[in-house]
């Protein structure tokens, strides 16, 4: 065994693909600590600069006097409490659906609903570039894997046409977490109503950040419940704090906690970041400066960026990357920043596809506008 990680790492190193991790003694912010030393941070998903609120982190304090820490069990032995449900509540309000379900993790509530609702007579049809849980959810899932090429409509046009399943259920991000562009989902739901199949978004990186109030990728798009029966929100992005959610329709919610094997078999989420979770939605209803501010931000760094001849990608989110090929250029530009304080992480396969490794710049509402000119500065010099 010790010969066989010895060589797994080894490859691992030697094609650039070793992944060490940063340790950092701070709260989310623009500036982060590491070893003593500050660096201006561009690669968190704290997208509207919640993660460090003095009244979040006030609310959770005091929840702990009121909860303890842990919830003792999961949801359905005696670990579901007053706090889960009011913020499955909020969370249904502010998806304007009727009800939602709460998860731990975003990877938990994706394998939760694909092997909860589908099986061996079911087909499932991804995008070639959504998220890895999405992906093993549907492998575990045991339906019958289709994969289109990225936001290609003709090819899940073509794919759903040929399907004999019982059950067709097409599975998609909102925002793309690496390349930061949206679905195409007014052609994904026109082409379900037709097919008769079911839909499936996970907007872990739209819910908060786009839409006209926040409500994400749907919102964006004026889609409904009926266009998208099945939402997945993740709360440790825009949100700040942690955990996931489905929302949808009672009944399909009734159905997974019947049948989802990762809410019905794991400790439910510690009460106290439920009461935190509750405040971080009212806090995103009532200040849209964040969203506000952050959109500025994103189209300030654009038009700049343009200016300089750095390339960027189409998007619109707090999710800019710089692709640049192999993962030793990633490497060698992410160290020269770091060497600057500036902290971009290097993305490489298999996060995305051989050749298109990158820098993943993303912006915060906590961000000021002399940050991002330092940013691009340093980005100039490299380019």
């Amino acid at each position: 065994m010790e010969d066989y990680l010895v060589d797994l790492l080894a490859q691992r190193q030697q094609t650039s693909l070793y992944r060490l991790r940063q340790i950092h003694d701070s709260p989310q912010t623009p500036f982060l600590t590491i070893d003593g030393q500050q660096y201006l941070s561009f690669c968190s998903n704290d997208y509207l600069g919640l993660a460090n609120h003095p009244k979040i982190k006030a609310d959770l304090q005091a929840a702990i006097e009121t909860y303890g820490v842990g919830s003792g069990a999961s949801h359905l032995v005696n670990g579901h409490t007053t706090a889960h449900h009011t913020l499955e509540e909020a969370l249904a309000q502010f998806t304007q659906r009727e009800s939602a379900l709460v998860f731990s993790t975003g990877y938990m509530a994706n394998l939760g609903v694909l092997t909860g609702l589908l099986g061996r007579q079911d087909a499932i049809f991804l995008d070639k570039l959504n998220h890895a849980s999405l992906i093993d959810a549907a492998l575990l899932s045991r339906a019958k894997l289709y994969r289109y090429p990225h936001n290609d409509m003709q090819a899940l046009e073509q794919l759903l046409a040929k399907s004999k399943a019982v059950h067709k259920m097409i599975v998609t991000d909102g925002v793309f977490s690496m390349d930061g562009n949206v679905a195409n989902l007014p052609v994904i739901c026109e082409l379900a109503a037709h097919y008769q199949a079911w839909v499936m978004v996970d907007d872990a990186h739209g819910l908060g950040v786009i839409g006209e109030t926040g409500g994400g990728s749907l919102e964006m798009y004026k889609l409904t419940e009926k266009d998208v029966p099945i939402l997945i929100g993740t709360l440790g992005k825009a949100f700040g704090v942690f955990g996931a959610f489905v929302a949808g329709s009672r009944l399909l919610i009734d159905a997974l906690i019947q049948t989802a094997r990762t809410y019905i078999y794991t400790t439910a989420l510690p009460p106290a970041l439920a009461v935190a979770l509750q405040t971080s939605l009212l806090l995103a209803k009532q200040e849209p400066w964040r969203r506000k501010h952050l959109n500025e931000l994103i189209h300030y760094f654009r038009t700049e960026a343009k200016k300089r001849n750095i390339v960027l990608t189409d998007s619109i989110t707090p999710i800019q990357p710089i692709i640049l090929g192999s993962s030793e250029k990633a490497l060698q530009v992410s160290r020269a920043l770091h060497n600057q304080n500036i902290w971009v992480t290097a993305i490489r396969p298999p996060t995305v596809p051989v050749d298109s490794a990158r820098l993943r710049i993303t912006f915060s509402a906590s961000h000021q506008y002399q940050h991002i000119n330092e940013l691009l500065a340093k980005l100039e010099n490299e380019f």
